[in-house]
């Protein structure tokens, strides 16, 4: 079949799925108004607090939630056919994908931005809210680990990108001072960054600069460090702004030489239901995470972008519209890797980078819109970077709030940011030295889908407790549920301790397993707490969930 077709594909998900049924949910469900005071304006505070227009916002959401996952996954999951990703793609970010980032956000910023934690226990129980915080704290972990040790190695692999990258982080400080300080006008802001980064960009290719492993893991320790603490106005959302056009310049060149190549989609439409990964459900559904959903957006929805909306009528354009373009990503890194390979056992052999399948196929496309090889390359790898190290921009700041509401009251210093920031990035540094994240980051997936489960299940009740129709979030959120739970059980039973159990890796084998049973009890035990706080919302009781009174007599 010709890539075209699958073009279409995008354009339909795309148009029905914002201009159509989000729009109508954002309507008649949510009720959006723009005269309503949003937290950004009532709480201003200048560090977390920061109304912001819209287009600005736009790209710091889409940057924030991004990362590599939209590319890696789709690529990894071609394993059962570009058929199944796609309709994964499409039907995910339609039905689920787009409905928990816009009203991860919407519920946030009619709670006065509280976080997951907070509307667990307002929601739910303070027992539900000690297991978000703890189920939140560990994933963020792993994504620091992740993210911290692929963007290390991309960086200290490839000369080109060392300079360009120090030139993004510089452009970042220079914007907020335009835009927040100097008052300069967004448009000639804007003119200047792109010139300032895509001219760097250049230059990285001319000017090659090797950096080893340990000195780039330790400058992106310091670089998330300075993320957590300083003012979201001062770096996070200046630099989110500025380098997102990259995204964007990697988006459109992608489309236009899918446009002018209309290759033809050369791997199987459909391999088998079994894989080496393991059954098409629920595997596929926790190998493609960003691009159909992801638990990571929720967070980003809820503690950051809430904070920053300055009209509720933005909510949809930069929530649901960073979704759908996050949607387009992937449906690129399925085109290009599709395309990319005559037959499948050309592309298992190479499936072992699929980081470098995307570069390569990518700047493939931006050739033919006619710019040089090595440049076209080098705009691909500072995309995956670039995203990349958004994540990690964010991930320090959020586990810095995870620790304060969860040990804030009881150990008074957690609430240091500092303290709380340090103490992050010293396991973070230790787990990605030593190596032992990898033993469960074959949980990630379940880990990430399992919070976008949780997500839902706050947005369920909240419209439960509001009287507003919740069905829309409801059966995702059941989809979610079973389908991760399910993925975990899959994974710790059939693969992990199978491997256990004839001698391989035995320790880091039986411990990824029993941290999988430890987060398939704590999601049930949520379920069960969850059902009791949907019928005491449905009977229409008031005030504290049952066990806060408990807990407070």
């Amino acid at each position: 079949m010709n890539s075209l077709w699958v073009l279409l594909w995008w354009v339909v998900i795309l148009v029905l799925g914002y201009w159509v049924y989000a729009s109508h949910v954002a309507k008649r469900v949510f009720e959006v108004d723009p005269n309503r005071a949003t937290p950004a304006k009532m709480y201003m505070d200048g560090v977390d607090f920061m109304p912001t227009n819209k287009n600005v916002l736009f790209g710091f959401q889409l940057n924030s939630i991004a990362g590599a996952a939209p590319i890696i996954g789709p690529i990894v999951a071609l394993q059962w056919g570009w058929v199944p990703a796609l309709l994964w793609l499409g039907l995910g970010v339609f039905f689920i994908g787009w409905v928990q980032d816009f009203s991860s956000a919407m519920v946030s910023i009619r709670n006065d931005g509280d976080t997951f934690g907070a509307l667990g226990y307002k929601l739910i129980s303070p027992r539900a809210r000690k297991i978000l915080l703890t189920f939140v704290y560990f994933y963020l972990l792993l994504i620091a680990c992740a993210f911290g040790h692929v963007i290390t190695k991309g960086i200290s692999h490839n000369a080109a990108l060392p300079f360009p990258l120090l030139v993004v982080i510089a452009v970042a400080f220079l914007v907020g001072h335009m835009i927040y300080k100097a008052k300069t006008n967004i448009i000639v802001t804007t003119i200047l960054a792109i010139a300032l980064i895509f001219f760097s960009i250049w230059l990285g290719t001319v000017w090659n600069i090797k950096l080893s492993y340990n000195l780039v893991l330790i400058c992106v320790l310091i670089f998330g460090y300075f993320s957590s603490i300083l003012p979201v106005w001062r770096f996070i959302q200046p630099y989110n702004y500025s380098s997102v056009y990259v995204v964007y310049f990697g988006i459109i060149a992608g489309v236009i030489g899918i446009l002018i190549g209309h290759k033809p989609m050369t791997l199987p439409a459909f391999t088998a239901w079994g894989t080496k990964i393991g059954p098409l459900w629920p595997l596929l559904f926790v190998t493609i995470a960003c691009g159909a959903i992801s638990g990571w957006h929720s967070l980003v929805s809820s503690t950051a972008t809430s904070r920053q909306i300055e009209n509720e009528l933005d909510v949809r354009p930069v929530a649901g519209g960073a979704m759908f373009a996050e949607f387009t990503i992937s449906i690129i890194a399925v085109i290009v890797c599709a395309t990319a390979f005559a037959d499948k056992a050309e592309y298992v052999k190479n499936l072992k980078n699929p980081v470098g399948i995307f570069v390569g196929g990518l700047g493939g496309a931006i050739t033919s819109i006619g710019l040089p090889v090595s440049y076209a390359k080098a705009l691909a790898g500072m995309m995956i970077i670039i995203l990349a190290l958004t994540i990690v921009n964010l991930v320090f700041r959020f586990m810095k709030v995870a620790t304060a509401e969860l040990l804030g009251d009881a150990i008074g210093i957690a609430k240091n940011p500092h303290l709380a920031t340090i103490v992050a990035l010293i396991i973070t540094w230790v787990l990605v030295k030593t190596g032992t994240w990898l033993y469960v980051w074959v949980l990630f997936g379940g880990a990430n889908q399992l919070m976008a489960g949780f997500a839902l299940l706050l947005v369920t009740l909240y419209l439960v407790q509001k009287a507003k129709p919740y069905n829309y979030a409801m059966y995702p959120m059941f989809f979610m549920y079973v389908t991760t739970v399910c993925a975990l059980f899959y994974t710790s039973f059939f693969k992990l301790i199978p491997a256990a159990m004839a001698g391989k890796k035995v320790f880091g084998n039986l411990f990824a397993a029993a941290v999988a049973i430890l987060l398939i009890i704590l999601a049930l035990i949520l379920a069960y707490d969850g059902w009791k706080a949907f019928k005491r919302l449905k009977s229409g009781e008031a005030g504290e969930p049952a066990e806060a009174a408990k807990a407070e007599a």
